[in-house]
């Protein structure tokens, strides 16, 4: 099976095989709803901590499901502005649209307390990054969140609060020196990158379909960084069709070496699993195991450049039933340091659920049955004429020398 190489020393609390994993959640993030008929259904969170729960994830003894208090205005003001927060509080309140910070659009309609709901998904972040910085936990998640398009003053892709963004933002003011946060959304992490384009301290990586083909239209090889941090965003601009074995080859070509040059302190991750070959929105074609194959190659990333700190967040993912639940059920299991056979079944009672809370049938299977994903890694040569690595080497070429690195280094 695919994977990176892992640290030589043996399981310790710093090790993947041993680490106890803190999850924020609360029933009350499910009101984190666009309302019917839009794409990113509460049900898919529903589902997932659902599923999580009946394989047993949850009730491992290294695992802690906590509460938390949703973010005030003093932690939401380390992004965004204050005028934007009277906004998206009038709005919700109102039911008004507020074109001008891009509330009430098709793609961001304005629901009833959304400003409530929405500090609730920072809230769980910034919670997140509290116990992995205070050493109360090794990992943390909260797959409610990773908003990673929500921009200072503005909402933007579903995205209201940019939660990922305000907890990176909290652990610098708590003296973290280098953060860095990695992206496996099938979208840009546009909101994030541009929170901290002029921040040497943040590191942002971003491994997604090409903005020629899909939304927000940035995310070029080309976005390395502002003025004092040049290298430090990185775009991984992928085709349309690229499937696991491909994915994973620019991952490996790029990813663990910008991480190893930028030694973080903190690694956040964003795991939206609409890089799945069914989602609707989108034109990648990863399984559930190729995805869960990156969520490995993370968490022993996070022990290897960050000390084991990981702050693990959703993200995007619109197939809500085949695809979501499965996918970052796998991503906790991982990050409790007991991953879930693919082969395994789920269980009856999930399926039961699923079938009456949604009317679908769910899959019977933790894999898609391409459980072992064959590599071919950066070392084993570029081909010029395959367009992921002409993806992967115009990544490497534009941001790799402000890191120190050789763009053509194997």
């Amino acid at each position: 099976m695919w994977g990176m190489s892992s640290p030589s020393a043996p399981p310790s609390a710093a090790s993947p095989e041993n680490c106890g994993l803190r999850v924020l959640w609360d029933e009350r993030l499910t009101a984190y709803d666009f309302g019917p008929g839009h794409p990113m259904n509460p049900v898919r969170v529903e589902l997932t901590m659902a599923l999580a729960r009946d394989l047993g994830v949850l009730d491992r003894p290294n695992v802690d499901v906590r509460a938390f208090d949703a973010a005030d205005d003093a932690l939401l003001r380390l992004v965004h502005d204050e005028d934007y927060l009277a906004a998206v509080r009038q709005a919700g309140t109102t039911g008004l649209a507020q074109p001008r910070h891009g509330l009430g659009t098709a793609d961001n309609p304005v629901f009833l307390n959304m400003h409530d709901a929405s500090a609730l998904v920072v809230g769980a972040s910034v919670a997140g990054a509290r116990a992995v910085w205070e050493g109360e936990a090794a990992h943390a998640a909260n797959i409610s969140g990773g908003l990673h398009h929500a921009m200072p003053g503005t909402a933007s892709g579903f995205c209201v609060y940019n939660d990922a963004a305000v907890a990176i933002r909290w652990l610098l003011e708590q003296g973290a020196e280098r953060v860095a946060y990695v992206d496996v959304d099938v979208h840009h992490g546009d909101g994030v990158q541009a929170v901290f384009y002029d921040d040497p301290r943040v590191l942002t990586v971003s491994l997604h379909e090409t903005p020629r083909t899909l939304f927000p239209g940035t995310g070029f090889p080309n976005e390395t960084g502002g003025k004092g941090a040049e290298g430090t965003a990185v775009n991984v601009a992928l085709p349309p069709g690229t499937g696991d074995a491909a994915w994973l080859r620019a991952f490996d070509a790029v990813v663990p070496q910008v991480l190893r040059a930028f030694r973080p302190q903190v690694l956040v991750t964003q795991h939206g699993a609409d890089v799945h070959a069914l989602d609707p929105l989108a034109h990648l074609t990863l399984s559930v195991d190729g995805q869960r194959a990156a969520y490995a190659a993370l968490h022993r990333l996070a022990h290897e450049v960050a000390g084991g700190r990981w702050l693990v967040t959703g993200g995007g993912g619109y197939e809500l039933v085949q695809v979501v639940p499965r996918a970052w059920t796998h991503l906790l299991a991982e990050a409790a340091g007991a991953p879930i056979d693919p082969e395994a079944a789920t269980p009856d009672e999930w399926r039961a659920f699923v079938r009456g809370r949604t009317d679908e049938i769910a899959p019977r299977r933790m894999t898609d049955g391409t459980a072992r994903v064959d590599v071919r890694t950066w070392e084993s040569g570029y081909d010029p004429a395959n367009p992921v690595d002409q993806a992967v080497l115009a990544t490497r070429r534009a941001v790799f020398p402000e890191l120190g690195l050789d763009p053509l280094d194997v």
